[in-house]
């Protein structure tokens, strides 16, 4: 048996596949991605792997040390720390600004 199908059909039918597999393919993507590297932490965060080991000799950022002396990141752990990191904006000075 023979089916012939419109190309409207198709694409009617890839769409509702997409729909039912986007969010099981983004789900086991970010699972894979939780843990970075020094490399992809340092494309991340836009800084040099110098600056990495620095902050992580003096502990200043999150990281887990595995068993072969090698440094992982949690993602999530990276993004609260940055929030923590954060300075707030001050919305309304009272003051009297100087010209320099």
């Amino acid at each position: 048996m023979k089916i012939q199908l419109e190309q409207e059909d198709i694409q009617a039918i890839t769409d509702h596949l997409y729909s039912k597999l986007k969010p099981l393919i983004s789900t086991s993507t970010s699972q894979t991605h939780d843990l970075m590297d020094i490399n992809e932490l340092c494309d991340y965060l836009k800084v040099t792997r110098q600056w990495v080991h620095e902050r992580t000799h003096l502990k200043e950022i999150p990281y887990i040390k595995l068993s072969n002396k090698q440094l992982r990141f949690r993602k999530k752990d990276i993004d609260k720390w940055l929030d923590s990191l954060q300075v707030p904006v001050i919305t309304h000075y009272k003051g009297k600004l100087k010209a320099a």
